[in-house]
Parts: structure tokens; C-alpha cells; sequence
């Protein structure tokens, strides 16, 4: 697979990500604290401290702490997570304000808790630039970014953004020439409530089985 989806199925390459970028890097329940207590302050994180950026941030957080709560995973995705014997690093960009990393971050964060094997961490992205822009999307800085490593820092493989028919909508939308950004972001949402997460673990399925096999 190529494009969004980069699997090397040659030897494992040696990532940008370095072990400075892990040591700094939080686990999703610290991220979940650093919104909250963000929220406190009228603030968010990255540069951008516009009320509307703040407002994305407060539904956000209701989005992931009622995902925490209501998110249940595919039984075959379960047995998958189960089945990997080696030690990965799942490291991901994120913002506080992106909407597409709320909804999808809670899933990965409920994938990780099926294998102790899982070790995920989350780093801003505008906090780590350098490594955003190692794995841009059709050239820009989309999030939430997953990049799969070996303790070693050795990339297996990447997902995201977003899952396969949110990116197309977001594709549609690029083309579209007086789009209603407000209108757009609500159709996501839609999307994403009536999809309850199914389109990205079915997504997750043949990645793994690439990850895993790469991993022996």
C-alpha cells in the first residue's frame, strides 16, 4: 500500500523520530489533563489561541471523555492486538483542537489497552515540527498522525489522518470553490457519530498484519 497508508516492505528504516521525541512525549491519560486543565485557562494548545480554536477544544474534550466511556472495539480487531509478541512504540501528533484526532485518538488509545505490548504516546504537533514534517499528507500537516516504531526507533508503518471516507470528503471539500467551512466540519461530525469508529478499526485490520509481519 502507498499514499496515506506507508508500509516499508523492505528492511525496517531508521526513523527522525529520536528517543529525545519519546522521553517528551505524554500518554493519552496526561493529554487528557493537559486539555483539562488548558480549558481552566481559556487556552488551547499551539499558537492559535482564537475563541473559535478554544471552542473546537472544549467539544473536543466532551468528544474523547464520552468515547472513553462508549467506545467498544470489533472482536477481530481485539484478537489482532492480542496477537502481537513484540514490544511497539505508537507515537502520534495531535492538537488539542483537531477535531479528527478527538475522535480517533480514544480508539487508538482503546487499542493500546488490549497489548502491553502498545506503548502509546502522543506529542504536539507544533511543539515538533521537524518530525510533522517527515510525515506530511499529499504536502500538508495533517493530524492525528500515527507512526509505528520499534523500541529502536525503526519505522513499521504509518496511518492517518483521518479514516478513508472522511479524507475523501475532506478531498471534495478542497475542490469545492465557496464551501461552508462551518457546514463541512458539522458533516464530519455526523459522519464520525454514525460511523461509532467501525471504518478505521476495519482499516487497522490489514495494517497490522503488515506491522506484524514486519516486526518478525
Amino acid at each position: 500500500m502507498t499514499g496515506r497508508y506507508q508500509i516499508q516492505q523492505k528492511n525496517k528504516m531508521k526513523s527522525i523520530i529520536q528517543e529525545k521525541h519519546i522521553a517528551r512525549a505524554m500518554t493519552y491519560e496526561q493529554f487528557l489533563r493537559l486539555n483539562e486543565q488548558l480549558l481552566l485557562e481559556n487556552r488551547t494548545t499551539g499558537a492559535n489561541q482564537s475563541p473559535a480554536m478554544l471552542e473546537y477544544t472544549r467539544l473536543n474534550d466532551r468528544r474523547m471523555r464520552r468515547l472513553n466511556k462508549t467506545l467498544k472495539l470489533e472482536p477481530l480487531l481485539v484478537e489482532k492486538l492480542k496477537s502481537i509478541d513484540t514490544p511497539w512504540v505508537w507515537l502520534v501528533l495531535t492538537e488539542a483542537w483537531c477535531g479528527d484526532a478527538a475522535q480517533n485518538i480514544p480508539v487508538l488509545a482503546k487499542m493500546a489497552e488490549q497489548n502491553k505490548n502498545i506503548d502509546l504516546r502522543l506529542i504536539l504537533r507544533d511543539e515538533n515540527l521537524d518530525v510533522m514534517d517527515a510525515y506530511l499528507t499529499n504536502g500538508g500537516r495533517s493530524i492525528p498522525k500515527l507512526i509505528c516504531l520499534t523500541p529502536e526507533m525503526e519505522e513499521i508503518g504509518t496511518w492517518g489522518p483521518r479514516p478513508e471516507p472522511v479524507q475523501q470528503m475532506v478531498l471534495d471539500f478542497k475542490k469545492e470553490e465557496n464551501g461552508d467551512y462551518q457546514v463541512f466540519v458539522e458533516k464530519v461530525q455526523l459522519w464520525y457519530a454514525r460511523d461509532k469508529a467501525l471504518s478505521f478499526q476495519q482499516e487497522m485490520l490489514p495494517l497490522l498484519d503488515a506491522w506484524i509481519a514486519k516486526s518478525k
